[in-house]
C-alpha cells in the first residue's frame, strides 16, 4: 500500500490501528435431546416443551402463534449455545462478519433487511452442516456520535472545547455503555443468530502533506468525498469584470461565478486556447478586484469550456477541486481565503472575519458600487453538501493524511477478474469496476476526538513534516523517540482519528481475531464466506474492505459479495421522517410477528429496491397463521406417543426409497413428488442467493399444493377408521411435508417453525441445528399430471357449484367421462374427489357412455379426454331459477337500454368529459356480455324444464 508518508501503513503498523482481539476455541457440541411431557392424541390438549424449560407451548393449546414467545425461543437458542460455530463439523466454513450498524442507531428498515438476510445465509448453512460463523458488532460513527455527545453537553450549557480532550471522550464512553446496547438488543428481535460471544465495537481495545480536501465548516473536520452529497439546487451566477493590467478601461475580462467570495484566492484567468474573443490577452495580467492592485497572470488552456458562462474561467486552487488540478500541472500559486470555521481570512482583506455567505452579499455590493459588478442570475448547480449536517461543503487546501489507492485498486480488480470474489447480483460489477478505475486518494484523517487516534507522534522542536514516530502505543513510540533522537526527547500524538470508514474497513479480518489470530482459528475461519450489505454502501466499504484485506493479509476478505435495495415505502419513495412514511421494524414486529417481517424482507428479487406495506405484513402474517393451523392438524392426526407400534410403522415409511414411494396411492404420490421437487429447487435458489425465490417457491407449496389440496385431500384417508393402514400412509406422509417445510422454511421464519417442530413428538435435535433435507429424491411425473387432471376437474365442479349457488353442505351427483388412460388414474380416488367437491359419494361415475340425464346436465369439460355431467335438479330448483333468471335479465336490460340511450344523444357524447363518456360506453359493454350470458343460461335452463315434461 503506497502512502504520502510510506513507513506509516505496512502490515504491522495497521494491525496496531485497529486492535481487535481475541477469537476463542470452541468447546464440542452435542445434540441435546427434548424430552416431551405429554402424549399427542387426536383432539386432544397438548403441552410439549422441552423438561427444564418453559419456552415453547403446542399449537394445540393457542388459536395463533403468540409472537410473545419469540423472545423466549431467541434465549432459549443462545442458552444452548447453537449460535456458534461448530469446527468438527463437516464442510467448508461459512463466515459473515455482520455490517456494524452506528452505536448511535435504533432498527431501521435498511437493518432489519440486511440482519434478515445474513441470518438466512447463516441458519441455511448450519443446518447444511457447515462450520458456520456470524461475527456481529457496532460502529463507533465517529463524527455522528461526536455530534449526538455535543448536543447533550450543549443542553447541559457545556461546549466540548470547555472540556479537555479526555474528559470528552470519557463522557462519550459514558453515553456509549447507557445508550450503545439498544441496536443490538432490536437485531436480536429480529432472530439474528450471531455468536454473540463475538461482540465487537470498534474502538474495542484488543500521511500527510498539503491536499484539497471536502470541509465541513459545522463538523470542523475533513469529510470523505463519499460523505458528500450532491443536490440540483437554484443559486445565483455572478459576472465580475477583471480588468487587464495596462489597459484601457474597455480592457476586461468577465468572468461567471457562483462562488465570488473566493476570487480573493485567484491565481489566474484562463482561457481557451482556441477562443479568438480573448486570444489578444493571453500573456497578459488581470487585476483581482477588491484586492487593492494583485495582479494573476492570463493564461490558457483546454480545461476551459468556451460555452459555459463568458468562457473566462477564474482559477483557485485553494478553493475547487478542478482548479487544484490543473494548479499542480501548471505549478500556479495556491492560495486558501478561508478559515476552518467558514469565515474568511486575512488574504480577503476588509472581509476577514465574515461568514462565507455574508462576505458573498457584502463583495457583489462593493462590487456594484466600483462599477465590477455585471449582473447576476439563477443558475441551477450541483451543491455538495454534508450527509451528517446538511451544511455546503467548501473545497478547502488542508495538511491531513492520504492513502494512495492506485496500487490498491489494481489488486481489488484483479481479484474481481480472477474470480476470486463474486459480486451478486452481477451488474454490481461494473459499477465496482468504474469506481477502481477511477479511485483517488483517500483522506484517512479526522479532525474529531472520538475514534481511532491516528497512531503518528511527532517530536518536540522538530519539523513535523520530517520527524515522526509511527507506533502501537505511547510507550513504543517513546522507546523508538529515545532511540532516534536521545533519551531526553518529548514527543507527542497527532490530535486526529481515522475516518470511521477506514476503521470500519479493517472489520471483517479484526473481529476474526487477526492478527492475534491462533494459527488454526485463522486459517479455519478465514476468509470470510460472505459480505451482505446495501447496494449504496458498495464504495463506502465494500470496495475498500476488499482492497485493505488483499493489502494486508494477501487475500480477499471474502468470497462473495451480496448487495440487496433499499427499503422504500408502499409507493415506491424512500421512508423518511418529513414524509411520515417510516415504518418500524419493532412496531412491525410487536403487531405482525418477526416471521411476518422476515418473511416480507426477504420475498424481493436481489439487488432490487423493495417496496414495503402494511398489506404485504398482513397477508404474510396470515401465512402465520396458515402454516400455524396446518401444524394443528397434522398434530391432531398424529397417533400418541405412547403407542409404539404406530410410531415404528410410520418411521417406517422411507420416501426417499424409490420402492415405498412408488407404492403410494396418487394424492400421495403427487403431494411427495411436489416436494422433492421443491427441495431441489429451494436448494438451488438458497445456493445461488436468490432468496426471494426461495420464499414464493415455499409459500407457494406450502399454501396451496400442501395445505389447501393435499391437507383437504388426506381428510378422506385419516378419519378411515374401518382400514388403520389407509390412515396410516397419509399420517405419514402428512408428517413428512411438514416437517420437511418447517427445515426449508426456517431460515426465513425461524420462530414459529421452532416452535412447531418442538410440538411434534421424537425431535431429537432442535430444528436450528436440524440436517437439511438430502436433494435428488423420488419424484414421478406421471403421478404430478395425473393429480393435476384430477385438481382441473375439482376446480371445474367448484366453478359450478358457485355459478349456481348451490349450498356449502348440499351433496350433488356427477358423472365423470374419461379416457381409458385417465379414468385409469382418477378413478382410484373417488373418494378424494367427492371430498373435495361435495359430490354424493354413492352417486358418483366414472364412466365412457353419455349419462341418460346429459340433457338436464351441466357440461363440464375439465381437461383432454376429460369430462364430467352435473345434474341441474340437484343444484337448483329449475322453476324457481328460471323465475329469478327471467326477473334479474329485465332489470339488466332496462339498466342496458339507458346506458344505450345516453350514448345515442349528441349532446351527452359531444359536451360530457371524455373519461365519463369513455366509461359509459364500457358499462354498456359489460351490460351486454352479462345480457347474453344470462340468456344463455335461461334458455338452457328452459329447455331443460320441457325436457323434463
Amino acid at each position: 500500500m503506497a502512502l504520502s508518508r510510506p513507513s506509516l501503513f505496512n502490515p504491522r503498523s495497521v494491525s496496531r490501528l485497529n486492535p481487535f482481539i481475541f477469537c476463542s476455541r470452541h468447546r464440542p457440541f452435542r445434540p441435546r435431546v427434548f424430552p416431551f411431557t405429554s402424549i399427542i392424541r387426536r383432539s386432544s390438549t397438548v403441552a410439549a416443551a422441552s423438561a427444564d424449560s418453559d419456552v415453547f407451548t403446542s399449537p394445540l393449546t393457542s388459536k395463533t402463534f403468540d409472537f410473545a414467545s419469540e423472545e423466549r425461543i431467541y434465549n432459549w437458542w443462545e442458552s444452548q449455545g447453537y449460535f456458534k460455530p461448530h469446527q468438527e463439523s463437516a464442510g467448508e466454513p461459512f463466515v459473515i462478519s455482520m455490517p456494524p450498524p452506528n452505536v448511535t442507531g435504533a432498527l431501521h428498515m435498511g437493518h432489519a433487511m440486511f440482519v434478515t438476510l445474513e441470518d438466512i445465509m447463516v441458519r441455511y448453512n448450519r443446518m447444511k452442516g457447515r462450520p458456520t460463523l456470524w461475527v456481529p458488532g457496532t460502529d463507533h460513527a465517529g463524527i455522528a456520535t461526536q455530534l449526538v455527545v455535543e448536543r447533550m453537553l450543549a443542553s447541559e450549557g457545556i461546549k466540548r472545547t470547555d472540556l479537555s480532550r479526555e474528559e470528552f471522550i470519557s463522557r462519550v464512553w459514558e453515553w456509549k455503555k447507557k445508550y450503545g446496547g439498544a441496536i443490538t438488543s432490536q437485531i436480536r428481535r429480529l432472530g439474528a443468530s450471531c455468536d454473540w460471544t463475538r461482540e465487537h465495537f470498534t474502538l474495542d481495545d484488543q500521511l500527510s502533506r498539503s491536499y484539497m480536501v471536502n470541509w465541513s465548516p459545522k463538523l470542523q473536520t475533513a469529510v470523505s468525498d463519499l460523505e458528500v452529497e450532491y443536490s440540483e439546487e437554484v443559486g445565483t451566477l455572478y459576472y465580475i469584470k477583471y480588468r487587464v493590467a495596462g489597459g484601457t478601461r474597455s480592457d476586461f475580462l468577465t468572468i461567471a461565478t457562483t462562488r465570488p467570495e473566493t476570487l480573493f484566492a485567484d491565481t489566474a484567468i484562463a482561457v481557451h486556447p482556441e477562443d479568438d474573443r480573448y486570444s489578444i490577452y493571453v500573456g497578459k495580467q488581470a487585476i483581482v478586484p477588491m484586492t487593492f492592485g494583485r495582479h494573476v497572470p492570463i493564461i490558457s488552456d483546454r480545461y476551459v469550456d468556451k460555452e459555459f458562462g463568458t468562457g473566462v474561467l477564474k482559477i483557485s486552487p485553494g478553493h475547487d477541486h478542478n482548479d487544484y488540478v490543473l494548479a499542480r500541472k501548471l505549478g500556479l500559486p495556491i492560495l486558501n481565503v478561508m478559515n476552518k470555521d467558514g469565515t474568511l481570512n486575512e488574504v480577503a482583506w476588509l472581509y476577514c472575519g465574515l461568514d462565507r455567505f455574508e462576505a458573498r452579499k457584502k463583495l457583489w455590493a462593493d462590487l456594484e458600487e466600483a462599477g465590477l459588478a455585471v449582473k447576476k442570475e439563477s443558475y441551477t448547480s450541483r451543491v455538495p453538501r454534508s450527509q451528517r449536517g446538511g451544511e455546503v461543503i467548501e473545497p478547502l487546501v488542508s495538511k491531513q493524511w492520504f492513502v494512495v489507492m492506485e496500487p490498491m485498486a489494481e489488486k481489488g480488480l484483479t481479484a474481481l477478474e480472477k474470480g476470486d470474489i463474486s459480486i451478486i447480483p452481477e451488474r454490481f460489477e461494473k459499477i465496482y469496476k468504474h469506481w477502481l478505475s477511477n479511485i483517488k486518494d483517500w483522506c484517512i484523517s479526522r479532525q474529531l476526538w472520538w475514534g481511532h487516534r491516528i497512531p503518528v507522534w511527532y517530536i518536540e522542536g522538530k519539523d513535523c513534516e520530517e520527524d515522526y514516530i509511527v507506533a502501537r502505543n505511547a510507550e513504543k513510540a517513546l522507546e523508538k523517540a529515545r532511540d532516534k533522537y536521545g533519551p531526553n526527547v518529548e514527543i507527542y500524538q497527532d490530535p486526529d482519528v481515522l475516518d470511521t470508514w477506514f476503521s470500519s474497513s479493517l472489520w471483517p479480518f479484526s473481529t476474526l481475531g487477526w492478527p492475534n489470530l491462533s494459527a488454526d482459528d485463522f486459517q479455519h475461519f478465514y476468509p470470510t464466506t460472505v459480505l451482505e450489505t446495501g447496494h449504496d454502501i458498495l464504495f463506502f466499504w465494500v470496495a475498500r474492505m476488499v482492497m485493505m484485506g488483499i493489502e494486508l493479509t494477501g487475500k480477499v476478505p471474502f468470497s462473495y459479495i451480496y448487495l440487496h435495495g433499499l427499503i422504500r415505502d408502499s409507493e415506491g419513495r424512500k421512508m423518511s421522517k418529513t414524509l411520515g412514511n417510516v415504518i418500524d421494524p419493532i412496531d412491525s414486529i410487536k403487531e405482525y410477528g418477526a416471521d411476518a417481517l422476515r418473511f416480507t424482507l426477504a420475498s424481493g428479487t436481489s439487488g432490487q429496491d423493495l417496496n414495503m406495506s402494511f398489506e404485504r405484513l398482513t397477508s404474510n402474517k396470515a401465512f402465520t397463521n396458515k402454516l400455524w393451523n396446518a401444524g394443528k392438524f397434522v398434530l391432531q392426526n398424529l397417533p400418541s406417543e405412547s403407542d409404539y407400534s404406530a410410531w415404528q410403522a410410520l418411521g417406517g415409511f422411507k420416501f426417499n426409497v424409490e420402492d415405498t414411494f412408488n407404492q403410494l396411492p396418487l394424492p400421495e404420490r403427487w403431494v411427495v413428488s411436489k416436494l422433492h421437487e421443491l427441495i431441489d429447487t429451494v436448494t438451488s435458489s438458497y445456493d445461488r442467493f436468490f432468496f426471494g425465490d426461495v420464499g414464493r417457491s415455499i409459500y407457494d407449496f406450502f399454501w396451496s399444493d400442501f395445505a389447501d389440496w393435499y391437507i383437504e385431500a388426506s381428510k378422506a384417508r385419516v378419519y378411515n377408521v374401518e382400514d388403520p393402514s389407509v390412515a396410516a400412509v397419509s399420517r405419514a406422509v402428512l408428517l413428512y411435508n411438514f416437517e420437511t417445510v418447517l427445515k426449508l422454511l426456517h431460515p426465513f421464519m425461524p420462530y414459529v417453525t421452532e416452535q412447531l417442530w418442538q410440538a411434534l413428538p421424537h425431535r431429537e435435535t432442535a430444528l436450528i441445528v436440524s440436517p437439511w433435507p438430502n436433494t435428488s429424491l423420488p419424484r414421478d411425473v406421471k403421478s404430478i399430471k395425473s393429480f393435476e387432471t384430477l385438481q382441473s376437474l375439482t376446480k371445474a365442479i367448484r366453478n359450478v357449484r358457485a355459478e349456481y349457488s348451490v349450498e356449502p353442505a348440499k351433496r350433488i351427483s356427477a358423472t365423470v367421462l374419461a379416457s381409458p388412460e385417465v379414468l385409469h388414474n382418477i378413478s382410484t380416488e373417488k373418494e378424494v374427489l367427492a371430498l373435495l367437491c361435495r359430490l354424493d359419494i354413492q352417486n358418483v361415475q366414472f364412466t365412457n357412455a353419455f349419462p341418460e340425464y346429459a340433457n338436464q346436465s351441466v357440461h363440464i369439460v375439465a381437461g383432454e379426454g376429460l369430462e364430467a355431467y352435473l345434474p341441474l335438479a340437484d343444484m337448483v330448483d329449475i322453476a324457481t331459477e328460471v323465475q329469478r333468471l327471467s326477473k334479474r335479465l329485465s332489470k339488466m336490460q332496462s339498466e342496458y337500454d339507458a346506458l344505450v340511450a345516453r350514448l345515442s344523444s349528441p349532446q351527452f357524447v359531444e359536451k360530457a368529459p371524455e373519461d365519463v363518456v369513455r366509461g359509459v360506453r364500457e358499462k354498456a359493454v359489460e351490460a351486454e356480455e352479462k345480457i347474453t350470458l344470462t340468456k344463455n343460461r335461461l334458455r338452457f335452463l328452459q329447455s331443460t324444464v320441457l325436457v323434463s315434461e
